[in-house]
């Protein structure tokens, strides 16, 4: 039974909490990412050599997300936010919007959304469900720049960083669901809430990268370790 009955919560989640939505999880260990080189298309430099590649490359992504479904886990941590009595913040890696459709509202996507464009320049963002090209132009400069997939690439700052550390200062439970545990500082978060005494939890398919800096592990599928975990949570505040 979770030793937790009280106290805001942080919530960090990795592509591993989508991949039963049937949004591939990405590896990197492969150099690939869905079949193409990442420098090609998950990089500022990829981007300044190829737009169209690049536009291409998650225009597919995007069409993707419209045939999928949040899963269980989505569904859980809705419920989660919504019948618990401090705050719960959700920090994802993941560019989908499954946690939105899910009912989640206090999420953080530190790296980015699939369904916005962002302007360069004055880093604005819009709304963005169907394809995007280097023709579509934004509307908030005097002369107007190529909009950009509103996404985090390698090489670039995450975002909402001072949200996120400043609800990390406050938690009194941090749990990572279905993240690698290799790419920072995300992986460092578990740290971060620890030094302020947070009871800190993986779910994972299998032991991330850091999971040694975790008080406690629960191993398997996201759909089924999220919703019993969240079940013990809102039993155990009752009691």
């Amino acid at each position: 039974m979770p030793g937790v009955r009280k106290g805001n919560i942080v919530i960090l989640t990795g592509a591993g909490i989508s991949a039963e939505s049937g949004i591939r999880t990405f590896r990197a260990s492969d150099g690939l990412w869905e079949e193409h080189r990442i420098e090609d298309v998950a990089t500022p430099e990829g981007y300044r050599r190829d737009p169209e590649l690049v536009h291409r490359f998650y225009n597919a992504r995007r069409a993707l997300l419209q045939t999928v479904e949040p899963n269980a886990a989505h569904f859980a941590l809705a419920r989660l936010e919504a019948e618990w009595p401090e705050q719960v913040t959700l920090v994802t890696q993941n560019i989908d919007d499954l946690h939105e459709r899910a009912g989640s509202r206090n999420v953080l996507h530190m790296h980015g959304e699939l369904l916005k464009a962002r302007c360069p320049h004055s880093n604005q963002t819009v709304s963005w469900n169907g394809p995007l090209h280097t023709t579509d132009l934004c509307h908030c400069c005097q002369f107007p720049e190529p909009l950009r997939p509103h996404v985090v690439w390698f090489g670039e700052m995450p975002l909402l960083l001072d949200r996120i550390y400043q609800a990390l200062s406050e938690a009194s439970l941090f749990i990572a669901i279905g993240t690698s545990g290799n790419v920072y500082p995300a992986a460092g978060f578990v740290h971060e809430a620890a030094m302020h005494s947070a009871h800190t939890l993986e779910i994972n398919l299998e032991p991330s990268q850091v999971n040694n800096h975790f008080d406690e592990h629960r191993y398997g599928p996201a759909t089924r370790m999220v919703t019993g975990y969240v079940e013990e949570l809102l039993a155990g505040r009752k009691k």
